[in-house]
């Protein structure tokens, strides 16, 4: 900031419309809990949730009134330019979750935890204690099914709440040779379905499907029958363009309106045209005139 004048206050952020199980206190708007998640799968509220990387997508999200602001390792693809999740560290959740703390401070955020963060009960203890602690996560989110069941109840009994994902899970693609739909014969969509018992049995309040055709279950390219629905934010909002998943639907094009802004930009700057009047400051005229005395004195020294 090239002036001294004291940058403006961000806009307060707008209490989300009214909805069943929204709450609002001194028009404040209340952040949802695990119970109210829990009891949705009773009453039928379908939840929304988003996968938000910053601050500003975080403020986005609470400004809209999404349920859930997830706090995901795909952040390693949209932030920071890796090809998978598999390269996101627990600093580097930490870090994302702060911010998302600070551009969402009414909003439920789940942590997913990164690649390895949880490979054993003690790893998984310290990592999600970690997220809850310092990024102020209100759950926490690791992936699998019954293979992770044992590390799953020991971040339940130990009081974290916590919350899986089972189908295409984006830490094992290796395994799956890529990004690929899964459940699609008989035998898969079983072990998907043991997979999905086993996270209700651990104790988690929620669980997440991604890519596959009696707890609350959360839906990415899993269809209209699950509970709530899950987008990354710079996906539903053309952000991130680098590929599209059929799941995804594109309710904006914020990246052709940023490159045509910064386009326009670069124009104006090359012909000269910015900055002009309007975009910079002036002085006094008297203390101009001061100035260039004393520059002028300076070149007689």
């Amino acid at each position: 900031m090239s002036s001294t004048e004291t940058p403006a206050e961000p806009a307060p952020v707008k209490p989300a419309e009214s909805k069943p199980g929204v709450k609002k206190a001194e028009g404040k708007r209340e952040k949802r809990t695990i119970t109210e998640i829990r009891e949705s799968k009773r009453t039928g509220e379908e939840m929304v949730y988003m996968s938000v990387p910053d601050y500003t997508s975080a403020q986005w999200a609470e400004m809209a009134g999404v349920d859930v602001a997830v706090l995901g390792d795909s952040l390693a693809m949209i932030a920071h330019g890796h090809r998978n999740t598999v390269p996101a560290t627990m600093d580097m959740m930490v870090m994302h979750g702060q911010a998302v703390r600070r551009g969402a401070p009414n909003t439920f955020v789940l942590g997913c935890m990164p690649y390895q963060s949880y490979n054993t009960v003690d790893r998984a203890l310290v990592n999600a204690t970690r997220f809850m602690q310092e990024s102020l996560c209100d759950a926490v989110k690791p992936q699998g099914g019954k293979s992770q069941a044992h590390i799953l109840r020991a971040l339940v009994d130990a009081g974290i709440p916590t919350a899986s994902h089972i189908g295409l899970t984006p830490h094992t693609i290796a395994m799956f040779g890529g990004f690929k739909i899964q459940g699609r014969t008989a035998d898969a969509a079983m072990r998907i379905l043991e997979d999905a018992f086993a996270i209700e049995d651990s104790g988690c309040f929620m669980l997440e499907f991604e890519a596959v055709p009696a707890i609350p279950t959360i839906g990415i390219g899993a269809g209209a029958g699950c509970d709530g629905q899950i987008l990354l934010c710079y996906d539903l909002l053309g952000v991130f363009t680098d590929f599209k998943p059929k799941f995804t639907k594109r309710y904006a094009k914020l990246t052709e309106v940023a490159v045509s802004g910064i386009m326009q930009y670069v124009k104006e700057v090359k012909e000269g045209t910015f900055p002009d009047d309007d975009h910079s400051y002036t002085v006094n005229e008297a203390e101009y005139e001061k100035f260039a005395a004393m520059v002028a004195k300076r070149r007689q020294v």
